[in-house]
């Protein structure tokens, strides 16, 4: 029997137990702090040099780049490892499904990467790291090295349009996936809430993992409340189990 193919649209719930803050949720970084989300708007970003000094300042503080994978991330992976046709369409800039181990190939990345760096002036990349290195060193608000540019981090900040090709990929793996999860994302930033419904009406087994309600839980075939650290585990085990019809019969 050939097995379904299986698309994850994967939100910051994901992340949480990683120790990544969630931005919309009742106890969301935006519901604490609305100042914050200067930090990470085009228009404040590029004019404010003072956003830019303090959009670094958090980058360094934060210490993303040391967070790691947590058992749901793994749990992807390993259901990518056991055969399982699967694809991750994420809202999360973190890199941690890579770090789990799915091959980069199979994560499509909505909003980009905070694990890279890019000038906004010449596009010069790199690794965030280097930045990250110039700020310990002394410097608040680190020019580009080849132009003298703004840097910022290679992630689609508000005002940024997300990009064509890898929106377009997305809709593709949802029109044909058999199975779309949605797991720890709100489902109310559009364009990506919107695959949810997509993956509906071409016919996919609707699945919502998330602690709050999503617009989409009346579309869904299943809606799970539980922690996404066990549920997402438990929800993966099953699909991956050999002979079964999941996406079929409703497991």
């Amino acid at each position: 029997m050939t097995k379904p193919l299986v698309a994850l649209l994967s939100g910051a719930g994901v992340s949480t137990d990683s120790g990544i803050p969630d931005y919309r949720g009742p106890n969301g970084l935006w519901q604490r702090d609305p100042e914050a989300q200067k930090l990470v708007t085009y228009e404040f970003y590029m004019n404010d040099p003072e956003i830019r000094r303090r959009a670094w300042l958090m980058r360094h503080e934060v210490g993303t780049l040391r967070v790691r994978p947590n058992a749901a991330h793994l749990a992807v992976a390993k259901l990518e490892r056991a055969g399982v046709p699967v694809r991750v369409i994420t809202q999360n800039v973190d890199g941690l499904h890579q770090l789990a181990g799915l091959p980069a190939r199979k994560v499509l990345e909505l909003h980009g990467t905070a694990r890279r760096f890019v000038c906004t002036g010449c596009h010069a990349r790199g690794p965030m790291e280097d930045a990250l290195a110039r700020v310990e060193a002394g410097e608040p608000d680190p020019p580009c090295l080849e132009c003298g540019g703004i840097l910022k981090p290679a992630t689609v900040m508000f005002g940024e349009r997300l990009d064509p090709v890898v929106m377009g990929e997305a809709v593709a793996v949802t029109k044909a996936c058999q199975v779309f999860v949605a797991v720890g994302t709100s489902l109310q930033v559009q364009p990506a809430a919107d695959l949810a419904g997509v993956a509906a009406d071409h016919g996919a087994r609707l699945v919502v993992v998330n602690a709050e309600p999503t617009p989409y839980d009346d579309r869904a075939d299943e809606v799970i409340r539980e922690p996404i650290g066990t549920a997402l585990p438990e929800l993966l085990r099953r699909l991956g189990t050999p002979g079964n019809d999941w996406a079929a019969n409703g497991g």
